[in-house]
């Protein structure tokens, strides 16, 4: 028994890594396929989103598909789009194809996130500790390895295409790998299943924007890292992907010790630290704009997310209300709304008032977060 709870321990690591892989494949070429494509800041916010209005409009079912078909399926088979879907974002030569293959994608991605979160759900009932933030630590160091290896791509001139179908090849070899592994039969019983819209009570609701103040906050570094690097710090072409790569590297190390961190100061501590730390960094990074204080500043950054949406997971899936899958998909819900807000705002304010003062503005988010972890309740460890 102990064998097979390790294995599927892993298994689910596995899957949390070509998700982030994939994303941060993404992530790490967006300057290039703006410079590919003539894009301006204005256009590129609109291009970016694209991505999370196909998350968003997925949002609604993919708790009940989890429900119904169960997180296994779910998980493998949006794995392998996600990956053609990858390929896809690289082919496109306008803007317009290119935005449709995100709507997709970011569908994809969601129905991947809201399956191995609901995995990690379900394996750590057989846990005493916390487990949670192993996972999402998974999917951080993925998005380092992915952002290192679309730097030395970028170096290499690499075109996108290319790299792209490089890591959908290896994120299909994974998910085949794995299909054996995951755990089964987790879908509700018939009589048990619940409806396709599932409405979030107050304490999911706070969860929920404590998401969406996150997600804003990693949506300005994901999308935008690179730009900032090239426009306000003026780096060197090959060093425009560090900033992303500092980021993810600390939110990836910063994920592992989470659940250490949890267990000494719990959740609302943990929680206020983050925010605090968030804060903290996206104004070093507005105040100090230099090549050294801005890594730096992208460091503490990821420190301080890093912690917070496998917090919120965590508390999400032990909702009584509502099936683990539901309860993710509710807060994921609002949550990723901050993705669906925060790209395209951050580059209409960097159009009219600079990428600097943008960054400020979402500073902002880290303070929210310490002002809504006071109201949750319920949070012992």
């Amino acid at each position: 028994m102990h064998r097979n709870i390790t294995t599927q321990r892993i298994a689910i690591g596995i899957a949390f890594f070509v998700y982030g892989l994939c994303f941060a494949s993404w992530a790490s070429r967006i300057p290039d396929i703006r410079n590919m494509l003539g894009l301006s800041e204005a256009q590129l916010g609109f291009v970016l989103f694209a991505l999370p209005v196909g998350t968003l409009v997925s949002l609604p079912a993919s708790g009940w598909l989890v429900g119904r078909i169960g997180s296994k399926r779910i998980a493998i088979g949006a794995a392998a789009c996600y990956a053609l879907l990858l390929i896809g974002i690289g082919y496109w030569n306008n803007m317009y194809g290119l935005m449709v293959n995100l709507m997709f994608f970011g569908a994809a991605g969601n129905l991947l996130n809201i399956s191995v979160n609901t995995q990690a759900v379900a394996l750590s009932k057989h846990y005493e500790k916390p487990i949670m933030g192993a996972f999402h630590g998974m999917w951080s160091i993925a998005g380092f390895v992915g952002a290192g290896i679309g730097a030395l791509m970028i170096d290499g001139q690499v075109s996108p295409f290319h790299h792209f179908i490089s890591i959908a090849t290896l994120t299909l070899v994974c998910a085949a790998g794995i299909s054996a592994y995951l755990i089964a039969h987790d879908e509700a019983p018939t009589d048990q299943r619940e409806p396709l819209f599932s409405i979030p009570d107050k304490p999911l609701a706070i969860l929920g924007v404590i998401a969406f103040c996150a997600m804003i906050g990693e949506g300005a570094l994901y999308d935008w890292s690179g730009i900032y690097m090239e426009k306000v710090v003026g780096a060197k072409q090959e060093l425009v992907g560090y900033g992303l790569s500092a980021f993810l590297f600390s939110m990836a190390a910063g994920r592992f010790l989470s659940d250490w961190t949890v267990r000494r100061l719990g959740y609302k501590n943990t929680l206020l630290f983050s925010g605090g730390m968030t804060s903290a960094g996206l104004l070093i990074a507005v105040a100090f704009p230099g090549f050294g204080s801005v890594i730096f500043a992208f460091l503490l950054v990821g420190i301080g997310s890093s912690a917070i949406i496998p917090l919120v997971y965590s508390l999400a899936g032990k909702s009584g209300k509502l099936s683990p899958g539901a309860a993710l998909a509710a807060v994921t819900t609002i949550g990723f709304c901050g993705f669906l807000i925060g790209p395209p705002l951050i580059g209409f304010m960097a159009e009219f008032i600079g990428l600097r003062i943008a960054y400020a503005t979402i500073a902002f988010m880290g303070i929210i977060i310490m002002l809504l972890t006071t109201k949750i309740k319920g949070t012992a460890n």
